[in-house]
């Protein structure tokens, strides 16, 4: 069989993604072959008649120039036909200086026949000899030095303008050459059919070298259709190809691996079970292994790997697996329980599209069902609030719409990112480089971006009525009562400042007692009766107003709008407005909500303070979009109509048909991306699988497999994988089964001979022994909390929110105009130690435990976690107040189990590090016990603080530029129940926990080997 690299079928239209064949001179041949061309060359030279544009008739140079063209990808001339040899200047012109004009020139001379730039058209050799404004010739054949259109590509001649005028798009120094060999040559200027004959006839010579032409919709730039790619870059789109093996299963994956396996290099053993059950324990549930989960496996009679696999298909029933790789998935669309940008407004109801995930992936819900729901749920069955909940992730990105923005603007803003999201995640294609123009390195036109964006043109965002489903955790609902308490705060400050205003109504009349004041009177007595009254109270004074308004009165008659503010007025009514304009958003936490989308007319509106319902009949009114190319990426800048559909790169194979009507573009476009014939979707998600396991895909950017993503490593195995994951019925846990069962995952990460596989593997693509991964900021803190006997393992529900460093939690956080509210941990301890995944993740407030330990930002899709080592880390996991309250109560936790010292000090080993710990590292750990002991019962602990249950603001009053204050509640610390402090236990349990600190800070708790 052949390999990867060695399977060199030719190119054609047809088939635009086969491999062109490689040269086949080997390099110790070069010499000899290059000394023979030349010698043909010469015979060439001197019997051609290249006329006297050559210059002179030198044969010498002719016969080089022969010898450069075959450098170049040629070979000696082909013979046509009727023996009609091809000239060098009219190779040239076919290869390169066509599709420079093209490129660099047509846009400005000949693309628009009535736009001709300077006069000069560049369409012929008729036309461009004529020249332009100016009369001279563009160039002279033999004589580039002569030739304005050379002078101008240089850019360093001062009698001619630089060409192409942008500086971005200036030939280089090797197209330079080009053209100067070119017009030495002769300037030949072969018509369009002659262009494509030879071509024809040099196709495969040139695809090598070149690359290849690929078929797509057409561009937008000049020259599109013949752009080249190099075969190697396209290797995303060829059929997915099951590679032949002599093993099946998990040991094709070992097969294929050792076939790429560096010469001389040694495999690593197998892992000791201890390290292999901590390995895959967290790998699949992002939790630690359990001493009597540990003491099983290690005690199991029966073989390693029968073992391990019973071991992993416990693990895959477990429902923290979902909860794992639902973490995996939310990095990629980007979750977030705020909108971000500038008011970052709370999504109350996005904890339901979280939930989903998790089941999802506990249920194995093949995958190109999830991917259909995702993208198209709602047209799937109108009627099921499962997938009305599923469409979440198309509302994962940041997104709002101000009284101080376009809703043009704000709306493409949506469409842009929905198209970007939906190529990174499902296709590996971040789409948004072919928004402005044709894609600079891959076969994605413009037209492609705007076709796929077209499908969304008819997607609204509404938060639909979902129906809580029986397996949804809806506990902990009482939680409303603290959001209740301060909408209460907020409707009082309004009617103080109502009544203020009132008053100063009054007086403003004493102020011009010329004016009848009775309108005004009759106006508050009707509102105050209750006619029009606000729900949020406060909102007499701008009612009546608002009559007097309607009634014709001329507003120069009654009070200006907040007459007599001070600017503490001014501050405390912004805040309390804004208070209440995020409350309406955080309340749908509570209500059978799901943050969606509908089919329909675009609505017409001016700015977004609440959340959006779906209207009766999203066909009536509003906007029927209709999809153009922007010019530019510029909103306010159309051009052609686009209709919707898919990247055209992949309709030979697999053509996209998708509908024009309102409803059901979505789903022709699910289908399209989830149909097995697409080479995009299995490789994409068997990638990202691969990396889960062992820290990097096959192919390095899980989010492009574009000619600038880094290529798979090992090409074969991803199309195994693929293809083993479409036969296993679009499974997710059958990969994991492939994968995890495989002699590659189980392998150690200790090498028998370290030196030699950082010669032969520095970057550990052999997979010749296991990379260590460090745990993610997630993983530690539940780690932590696993350990210490306080981790709620309860599944779903409403996000909690742990502790946070208080400097961070109560930061003034400014929203348009005004402050969001300050960071409240849950009261009770049962409630802020449920899984870090439950945690409420705001996009303007960063948990500081989350940011040191690189857990990425929900404004961009994140393909794969960095892992930084940065002072912060250690200062956080020693000096943290999360740390510190997780020793005292595991210490706490391995006393109350009883035993002696020895098997206390075991206890707290196996808790963290999962091992039992050797004689001198308990005899180490009992002296440091003692002295500690000692220590503690001389020096008293510090009393923890209770978090405040309010907090002084100062802030600048935008419209007076002065300061003011306020006071902000905090409710929910009115009922805070602290964790076990170090006052609440005695000196011998504090002591131990200052060694249950040193095993937190230790690699081994941190790191999986």
């Amino acid at each position: 069989m052949l390999s990867w690299k060695e399977r060199t079928p030719s190119a054609t239209t047809s088939e635009p993604f086969s491999m062109p064949p490689f040269a086949t001179l080997s390099t110790a041949r070069l010499s000899l072959a290059s000394t023979l061309i030349f010698a043909i060359a010469l015979a060439l030279a001197s019997a051609m008649t290249f006329g006297p544009e050559i210059g002179g008739g030198d044969r010498f140079a002719a016969a080089d120039e022969i010898v450069q063209a075959a450098g170049n990808g040629g070979s000696a001339k082909p013979v046509t036909a009727d023996g009609e040899r091809d000239s060098v200047a009219e190779e040239l012109f076919a290869r390169r200086i066509s599709p420079l004009f093209r490129e660099k020139c047509l846009a400005c001379h000949g693309q628009d026949p009535d736009a001709i730039e300077g006069g000069l058209d560049l369409r012929s050799a008729e036309s461009a000899l004529a020249g332009g404004d100016q009369g001279e010739p563009s160039f002279r054949s033999g004589s580039p030095d002569a030739s304005p259109i050379f002078l101008a590509v240089t850019r360093e001649h001062a009698d001619w303008s630089p060409m192409p005028p942008k500086e971005a798009n200036r030939l280089t120094p090797e197209e330079i050459g080009l053209f100067r060999r070119w017009i030495e040559a002769g300037g030949a200027w072969p018509s369009e059919e002659r262009v494509a004959e030879i071509r024809s006839r040099r196709s495969e010579e040139w695809a090598a070298e070149d690359g290849v032409t690929v078929a797509t919709s057409p561009g937008t730039s000049p020259g599109w259709e013949e752009k080249k790619y190099k075969p190697e870059s396209l290797w995303a789109y060829r059929p997915i190809e099951r590679p032949e093996t002599s093993a099946s299963g998990s040991a094709a994956i070992d097969e294929l691996l050792n076939a790429r396996l560096p010469i001389g290099l040694e495999t690593a053993p197998p892992a000791d079970r201890v390290t292999l059950i901590r390995r895959v324990t967290f790998d699949l549930t992002g939790l630690p292994p359990s001493p009597a989960e540990i003491d099983a496996f290690v005690s199991d009679s029966r073989s390693d790997e029968v073992a391990f696999a019973d071991l992993v298909e416990r693990l895959l029933k477990s429902p923290h697996y979902g909860e794992r790789m639902a973490q995996h998935w939310l990095d990629v669309v980007r979750y977030a329980d705020s909108a971000g940008l500038a008011n970052d407004y709370p999504r109350g109801s996005a904890w339901r599209y979280r939930d989903y995930v998790i089941r999802a992936f506990n249920d194995d819900k093949p995958y190109d069902r999830f991917l259909i729901e995702q993208l198209a749920g709602d047209e799937l069955d109108p009627d099921d609030p499962e997938l009305r909940i599923a469409t979440g992730f198309l509302r994962m990105g940041p997104w709002e719409l101000t009284g101080m923005e376009v809703a043009r603007v704000a709306r493409q803003r949506f469409l842009d990112d929905v198209t970007n999201i939906v190529g990174e995640t499902f296709l590996a294609h971040p789409l948004q480089c072919a928004r402005c123009h044709d894609h600079k390195f891959d076969p994605i036109p413009t037209r492609d971006y705007y076709a796929i964006q077209a499908v969304f043109a008819t997607t609204q965002l509404a938060d639909r009525e979902a129906a809580f489903l029986p397996n949804e955790n809806v506990d902990g609902f009482a939680e409303e009562a603290y959001l209740r308490s301060r909408q209460t705060d907020h409707q009082a400050t309004l009617r103080r400042l109502d009544e203020t205003l009132l008053e100063n109504a009054r007086r403003w009349y004493d102020e011009f007692p010329d004016k009848d004041r009775s309108a005004w009177e009759s106006a508050v007595a009707e509102v105050q009766s209750g006619t029009g009254s606000s729900s949020d109270g406060g909102d007499v004074f701008r009612q009546a107003r608002a009559l007097l308004t309607r009634s014709g009165i001329a507003e120069s008659d009654y009070p200006p709008k907040l007459v007599g503010f001070t600017p503490e007025d001014f501050g405390l009514e912004r805040v309390a407005r804004k208070g209440l304009e995020r409350l309406r958003w955080e309340l749908d936490r509570y209500r059978p909500f799901a943050l969606s989308v509908y089919s329909g007319h675009t609505p017409q509106l001016r700015s977004v303070t609440a959340p959006q319902r779906m209207p009766p009949d999203p066909l009536r009114g509003g906007e029927l979009e209709t999809t153009c190319i922007l010019v530019g990426g510029d909103p306010f800048s159309r051009s052609d109509e686009v209709a919707p559909g898919a990247l055209s790169v992949l309709a030979n194979r697999l053509p996209a048909d998708i509908p024009t009507s309102v409803s059901g573009r979505r789903l022709a476009l699910a289908r399209w991306v989830a149909d097995a014939d697409n080479p995009l979707t299995p490789r994409v998600i068997a990638n990202r699988v691969w990396m889960w396991h062992f820290g990097r895909g096959m192919a390095g950017n899980p989010n492009h497999f574009g000619s600038t993503g880094q290529p798979p490593t090992h090409p074969e195995l991803l199309d195994h994988l693929a293809a083993e994951f479409l036969r296993g019925g679009w499974s997710i846990k059958s990969l994991h089964r492939l994968i995890l069962n495989s002699e590659a995952y189980r392998r150690s990460s200790t090498h028998p001979d370290p030196k030699e596989l950082e010669r032969l593997d520095p970057v550990g693509t052999g997979y010749a022994a296991f990379r260590p991964r460090r745990l993610t900021a997630e993983e530690l803190r539940d780690a932590m909390l696993a350990a210490s006997g306080e981790l709620n393992r309860t599944l779903g529900g409403i996000p909690n929110r742990p502790e946070m460093n208080s400097e961070a939690a109560l930061q003034p956080r400014q929203v348009m105009g005004a402050f969001a509210e300050a960071w409240t941990a849950d009261p009770l301890p049962e409630q802020r130690h449920r899984r870090s995944i439950y945690a409420l993740n705001l996009r303007g407030l960063v948990d500081p435990m989350r940011e040191v330990f690189n857990a990425p930002s929900a404004d961009f899709s994140c393909e794969r976690r960095e892992t930084s080592i940065v002072t912060p880390q250690a200062l956080h996991l020693f000096n943290g107040q999360a740390s510190h309250s997780r020793a005292i109560a595991l210490a706490e936790r391995a006393i109350e189990l009883g035993g002696t010292d020895d098997e206390v000090i075991t206890r707290c080993f196996r808790l963290l590090v999962n091992r039992v710990p050797t004689a001198e590292e308990i005899s180490l750990c009992q002296e440091h016990w003692q002295r500690m002991q000692e220590e503690h019962e001389r020096v008293a602990p510090p009393r923890r603080e209770l978090p405040p249950e309010e907090v002084l603001r100062d802030a600048i009053e935008e419209n007076t530029g002065e300061r003011f204050s306020f006071l902000e509640r905090l409710p929910a610390h009115v009922d805070f129940v602290p964790d076990r402090g170090p006052e609440e236990v005695d000196a011998r349990t504090r002591a131990l926990a200052e060694i249950a600190l040193v095993l937190i800070n230790t690699h081994e708790f941190a790191y999986v080997y």
